[in-house]
């Protein structure tokens, strides 16, 4: 028996804004409807992402704690090491952290990092030409 993993939640404290901040990085989100607490969408791999308001995750488990520390890391694949510089600065520019500005990483991709509203990291990254060996 094999699972599969379909499903990324994440649980925020402002809904839009976050919505806001990852809309930045690609995603097609819909507007969240007045009072919503929930939005999914569907990726074209079939993974499914979401995000809860705290105040709805709260009112399901009340005694839930905002977890400390890094987590996890989200990854997000730029078509070029280019595209990694300029969604870096779109991101910082509209307002969200950089964790790590973009630089050449040993392991042969452009890399950099952002932050989104409620502190998880965000990799941004492309994988950078390599040299013909003769």
């Amino acid at each position: 028996m094999t699972a599969k993993l379909a499903y990324l939640g994440y649980v925020v404290e402002d809904l839009g804004r976050t919505i806001d901040f990852y809309r930045l990085l690609g995603l097609e989100i819909p507007d969240p409807e007045e009072g919503q607490e929930h939005v999914e969408i569907t990726l074209p791999n079939g993974l499914r992402l979401a995000w809860d308001r705290l105040e709805m995750i709260r009112g399901l488990i009340p005694d839930w704690q905002t977890p400390t520390g890094q987590r996890g890391t989200p990854a997000f694949l730029c078509e070029s090491p280019e595209e990694v510089d300029e969604l870096f600065a779109s991101v910082t520019a509209a307002g969200y952290r950089g964790e790590a500005e973009p630089y050449d990483a040993p392991w042969r991709q452009r890399y950099a990092t952002v932050v989104d509203p409620d502190g998880v990291w965000v990799d941004l990254y492309a994988w950078l030409p390599t040299a013909d060996v003769a």
